[in-house]
């Protein structure tokens, strides 16, 4: 159901906003909140204060058209996985894939930087997302979903217990497939015609690297020291 009165503010009150909503999850074992980087992070960093979860992340990248890379041909995860858009490639019937050569070198430069990131950002630590565990994948938002839907058929190899999707903002058409994906889902708003997600809120600028580190080590200390949630902290 649409809630929210568009646009959001920013991250914080999408994260705010989905917390209310997966209150239920509030210091379940063996749970954990991922992050898509590095928007997704911001708000994955709100649901884990808030619900007393662990915060990781869980690195995916667009795999973007020649010419425009905004456009996802579909996405390549951390563990390999490579989901390409089906209506875009399902009549292949065994042929070699439109931009073929140009889709291997946008997989490899986009491995780089899943790699860049995950020295940077985990520090050689496992994913935290082990067998048996619930999930919550958030982002902050999803338009063609083809980083989202990857990593949610990427983490189902993984034997995930459950898997919730966590989601503020996206069209119809792209909620409706990742409803199908997931065991349970939490939106905020549909909105109709959906351009883009930058759209539906207020501020929206870029996080940077640094950012995201200081997402996840806020988070994690003060889940480790349960110190209470300061939401006007400057790190946030």
């Amino acid at each position: 159901m649409n809630t929210v009165t568009q646009p959001l503010t920013d991250r914080k009150e999408a994260g705010l906003l989905l917390a209310t909503r997966l209150q239920r999850f509030k210091n379940q074992p063996r749970t954990v909140v991922l992050a898509l980087p590095r928007g997704g992070v911001e708000v994955g960093a709100i649901l884990s204060l808030q619900l007393h979860l662990p915060l990781d992340i869980f690195l995916t990248r667009k795999l973007g058209f020649p010419n425009d890379p905004k456009c996802a041909m579909g996405a390549i995860t951390e563990t390999g996985l490579t989901w390409l858009d089906p209506e875009l490639f399902a009549h292949q019937n065994g042929q070699e894939l439109p931009y073929q050569h140009y889709l291997n070198q946008e997989t490899f430069r986009q491995q780089e930087e899943i790699e860049r990131q995950k020295t940077l950002y985990r520090r050689g630590k496992p994913l935290m997302a082990e067998d048996n565990y619930t999930v919550i994948l958030v982002d902050d938002g999803v338009a063609t979903g083809s980083t989202f839907i990857a990593s949610l058929h990427s983490l189902r190899t993984r034997r995930i217990a459950r898997l919730i999707a966590a989601i503020p903002v996206g069209p119809h058409e792209t909620i409706t497939h990742i409803r199908r994906l997931v065991d349970d889902l939490e939106v905020l708003d549909m909105p109709e015609p959906f351009v883009d997600v930058s759209r539906c809120y207020q501020y929206f600028s870029q996080v940077e690297d640094q950012q995201v580190l200081n997402y996840l080590r806020t988070a994690n200390e003060r889940l480790t020291y349960s110190t209470p949630i300061l939401l006007n902290d400057e790190k946030f």
